[in-house]
């Protein structure tokens, strides 16, 4: 041990074991009445020096490698009265966003994560007596360069009552800061 300078990690993916989660709390109803997501949203995480909190703004602070837990509930989560529960949103999709030039609007064109598919089947299970709270999960890729990746969901709410659903984008744009290892 002593004639060797350093030692190297033989898997240095350990570094990344812990998950991240990243709350979004939506005001389900307000954000159906109005038909935006503006000012409906709230955000936070569980990361290290992550900006944002609270906000639709939210930067979380990750590694590559590491993997990222999207879970989304509505601000009403109370059982009723009745046994029932409350309209639940879902994240449809979470889209990397293109900013080299300042429009925010254009996909990345390089890919940031590798969805992790859900295990189950929450929509097969779903009953108005038992709550389902969807997630969108995903691993930043472990060759992503460190940066600024922005992001914006693609939500599918539910309406009180009906059964077309309501798809919104969200208009602040979210990101993950990619630290070097």
């Amino acid at each position: 041990m002593a004639d060797t300078p350093t030692l190297k990690k033989q898997n240095p993916g350990q570094l990344n074991s812990v998950q991240l989660n990243i709350i979004t709390i939506v005001d389900l109803h307000k954000a159906v009445r109005t038909g935006t997501l503006k000012d409906a949203l709230y955000m936070m995480d569980n990361s290290v020096g992550g900006t944002g909190q609270g906000t639709a703004s939210l930067q979380t602070i990750c590694k590559p490698g590491q993997v990222l837990n999207w879970i989304i509930y509505p601000m009403d989560m109370e059982k009723r009265p009745d046994g029932t529960w409350p309209p639940m949103p879902k994240i449809n999709n979470i889209v990397f966003l293109d900013d080299q030039e300042g429009d925010y609007d254009d996909f990345a064109e390089a890919k940031v994560c590798t969805e992790m598919k859900i295990y189950g089947g929450p929509d097969m299970m779903r009953s108005p007596y038992c709550p389902v709270y969807y997630y969108w999960a995903g691993a930043v890729l472990s060759t992503l360069k460190p940066g600024v990746y922005n992001y914006r969901f693609v939500l599918e709410l539910e309406q009180e009552g009906k059964k077309e659903r309501v798809y919104l984008n969200t208009v602040e744009k979210p990101s993950i800061k990619v630290v070097a290892l």
